[in-house]
């Protein structure tokens, strides 16, 4: 299939394969025309990328499931090899932290704004 009937079987932008592509997580072979042509396993694989872009991980952390030949069914009808499982795991892990970081930085912002607010002269004071 060419990268049109992907895009639409799987959601998946045109560009967004393309760049796929370009970081080696598709490898569609080449017409005589130089059109790419896309494979039902390249479906399959493109609509997994996308699933878990959209779970929240990147690229480089999907990158080790292609490797590990966890990309070659649809992740909805499997469960995650232990490699993506783990994955998972260490971003949410990393997500919680950066969360934690934000929330006491949050805190110590509101406190300082309150601090100064408190020193502000009342209205109608000179």
């Amino acid at each position: 299939m060419r990268i049109g009937e992907l895009a639409n079987l799987t959601g998946v932008s045109a560009r967004s394969l393309r760049y796929y592509e370009e970081q080696g997580l598709l490898a569609p072979l080449r017409a005589e025309n130089g059109y790419r042509v896309y494979s039902e396993l390249d479906a399959i694989r493109a609509g997994n990328i996308r699933d878990l872009l959209d779970a929240g991980l990147t690229l480089d952390e999907v990158r080790p499931a292609l490797v590990n030949g966890c990309l070659n069914v649809p992740l909805r009808d499997v469960p995650y090899c232990e490699e993506q499982l783990r994955l998972a795991t260490d971003r949410l892990a990393a997500l919680d932290d950066r969360i934690a970081a934000l929330q006491a930085l949050r805190g110590r912002l509101a406190k300082h704004i309150d601090e100064t607010a408190s020193r502000r002269p009342a209205a109608g004071t000179d």
